[in-house]
């Protein structure tokens, strides 16, 4: 699924100025003086608190600890990556969802939902009572899919309208969270996983859909992918080219226990 990414970009805004002191009758020059360097103290003050803020957008990435990414982030063009029948007659999702051992009752998300090609086709093989999360950072694309499942009588899908360095996934909520052919567009993808780590239940895959090519042509090499999960702590487990169908599927299960968000080196393409 197309997703596109919003690049964090640092304006600094003009200098502030403080106010120019009211001389008030009887004040001298001394007076006047320290008024003027309390003042710009106490501005001073109010630019390093929230710099300090949980949240702030003072470090490199637009972040406050997490690296950005040494490559191209692709935009997001579209809901969809290609046409459903032709994704279908080479048996991608089935062979997908095979090798992730998507069963009925689980407890999956398809992360970067857009139109629902995974979403609908989970939410028959789960069959009722499993949990199924669908999520996307575009609020129109999530209206489409609301639509589709409405129109094609499909349940139980939660659908949750994610932020492009965070799915919003409720803790311990997930066995299996497939990613396909949208990590290329992911804003931040240092800070994503580490923000998905908690929602992964114990013994979690995560099943990354995508081509090999470069970011910027809206893939990425699997040398690169197995190398920006390992730098958060996730480790590679299985992987599989799925011609006929286009791309590869690698799967990876998270760490038990995340590294410290500055401490994560960004991998060189």
């Amino acid at each position: 699924m197309a997703r596109a990414p919003v690049h964090s970009r640092l304006e600094w805004a003009a200098p502030v100025k403080p106010p120019r002191p009211v001389a008030l009758p009887g004040m001298g020059r001394q007076w006047h003086a320290r008024v003027v360097g309390i003042r710009r103290v106490a501005v001073l003050f109010l630019v390093l608190l929230v710099a300090a803020c949980p949240g702030s957008t003072t470090g490199a990435s637009g972040g406050s600890h997490f690296p950005r990414p040494d490559r191209p982030v692709a935009r997001i063009v579209s809901p969809s990556y290609s046409s459903e029948a032709e994704r279908d007659a080479a048996g991608e999702a089935e062979r997908v969802m095979d090798r992730l051992g998507i069963a009925p009752g689980g407890r999956v998300a398809d992360i970067g939902a857009g139109d629902g090609y995974y979403t609908v086709r989970l939410a028959r093989r789960l069959g009722p009572g499993a949990t199924l999360y669908a999520t996307d950072v575009e609020a129109a694309y999530l209206d489409g899919l609301r639509a589709r499942l409405a129109r094609e009588g499909v349940t139980g899908v939660t659908v949750l309208q994610g932020r492009p360095r965070d799915p919003k996934l409720p803790s311990g909520s997930i066995d299996v969270a497939i990613l396909s052919h949208m990590y290329h567009e992911i804003e931040n993808p240092y800070e994503f996983l580490y923000r998905l780590q908690p929602s992964l239940a114990p013994g979690a895959r995560v099943g990354i859909i995508d081509m090999d090519r470069p970011t910027a042509d809206h893939g990425i090499s699997p040398t690169l992918l197995r190398c920006e999960l390992a730098a958060v702590g996730y480790r590679q487990l299985d992987f599989v080219w799925l011609a006929p169908a286009d791309g590869y599927l690698a799967v990876f299960t998270p760490p038990e226990t995340l590294p410290p968000a500055g401490g994560i080196q960004p991998c060189r393409q």
